[in-house]
């Protein structure tokens, strides 16, 4: 049978990347797999799994009768992607580096290497949607709107789209799983990677704190009251409720703190009670640093909808478009909306781009 061309898959070791490269292998292709290293393990390499990884992704590639390569992309990493998610933390902000890592490490360094060895696309087991036409590639939302991942992939270029292939694009997770089962992949149950994989399950805190120094300082009120201590701002986002420390207060409610925002200059973690305390909730946000997945900007204004974070169910809007400035206007107030996040806009199934959250 003749193959559609080379196309390198980013074998992971997981459960998606092994069967998107099972169903390239059926659609015709003739499939590579390539094994990304992008940290170099500390005393608690346990945490990031990368050798049990690589076996699942040897194994995997052997009952597929593929090749596996294996690149080192830490360097890489460190420069492009950590440097921006400490300066990040730095400036009081709650950086998303999984959308950084995937336009710079996978869908650019992986990129560049799969070209190099010789490959036509590269493939990743992302649940989204692709549609390339003579003008243009069109980024849309998977067929499992539970695991759809556009919003990490907003800042794909129209270069890496043309290259990229995603196998997964029309199933769910639970046909993955059986599909994985049925070829008979060691890695069918194997529980789906949570978070980004320098950090992987150990406490937030205490790996932040071996690259930035702790700072505590007060946690007040929002009238200025001081009720407690927090160990530095770094470690708190808008609307969290866990982990402050607050007893009960002397004349107030019982009922739970939420971090409503941050005073860097006094290094002074705000608090209020409420849920949906008025200082959470806001129907408007600018953000920069702006993407569009078609390399130009819509003509604004116009409606459509938005995600200030991953899963978050789409929220309408209007948006209006100044150089590398956006405004957002909602329809309802929205929670919790968090500096240094991504946006992501949306018309209908396809996604526009977005920006980070000032």
């Amino acid at each position: 049978m003749k193959t559609k061309g080379k196309v390198i898959v980013g074998l992971s070791g997981g459960v998606d990347s092994s069967v998107a490269a099972l169903r390239l292998l059926e659609q015709g292709w003739q499939v590579e797999g390539l094994f990304m290293k992008n940290w170099e393990e500390d005393d608690d390499a346990d945490y990031c799994n990368a050798a049990e990884d690589l076996a699942d992704a040897r194994t995997v590639a052997a009952q597929l009768a593929i090749p596996l390569h294996t690149v080192n992309f830490s360097a890489d990493y460190w420069d492009r992607v950590f440097a921006y998610f400490l300066d990040e933390y730095r400036a009081g902000r709650t950086p998303n580096p999984d959308v950084l890592c995937n336009r710079e490490i996978k869908f650019k360094a992986f990129l560049d290497h799969a070209l190099h060895l010789g490959a036509d696309k590269i493939a990743t087991g992302h649940y989204a949607g692709l549609q390339c036409d003579a003008a243009a590639c069109r980024l849309t939302r998977a067929h499992d709107d539970d695991k759809d991942q556009t919003y990490f992939l907003y800042m794909i270029g129209q270069h890496a789209l043309r290259h990229s292939l995603f196998p997964l694009h029309d199933i769910d997770k639970a046909e993955v799983r059986r599909l994985a089962r049925d070829a008979g992949f060691p890695n069918h149950k194997k529980k789906d990677s949570t978070g980004i994989c320098f950090i992987g399950e150990r406490r937030f805190r205490d790996f932040l704190s071996r690259y930035l120094p702790a700072n505590p300082g007060p946690i007040k009120t929002t009238e200025g009251e001081p009720i407690g201590q927090h160990q530095g701002l770094m470690y708190y986002t808008l609307g969290q409720r866990q982990g402050l420390g607050i007893g009960g207060v002397a004349e107030r409610p019982d009922e739970p703190w939420f971090v409503v925002g941050k005073d860097l200059a006094a290094n002074a973690l705000l608090v209020a009670q409420g849920h949906d305390h008025p200082l959470l909730m806001r129907d408007r946000l600018g953000a920069s640093q702006l993407h569009w997945v078609s390399g130009r900007a819509p003509l604004t204004p116009i409606a459509c909808h938005a995600r200030c974070r991953h899963r978050q169910p789409l929220q309408d809007c209007v948006i209006d478009v100044e150089g590398q400035q956006l405004s957002v206007k909602f329809d309802q107030a929205q929670r919790a909306i968090t500096p240094g996040q991504s946006i992501v806009l949306y018309d209908g199934r396809v996604c526009l781009g977005g920006g980070i959250i000032d």
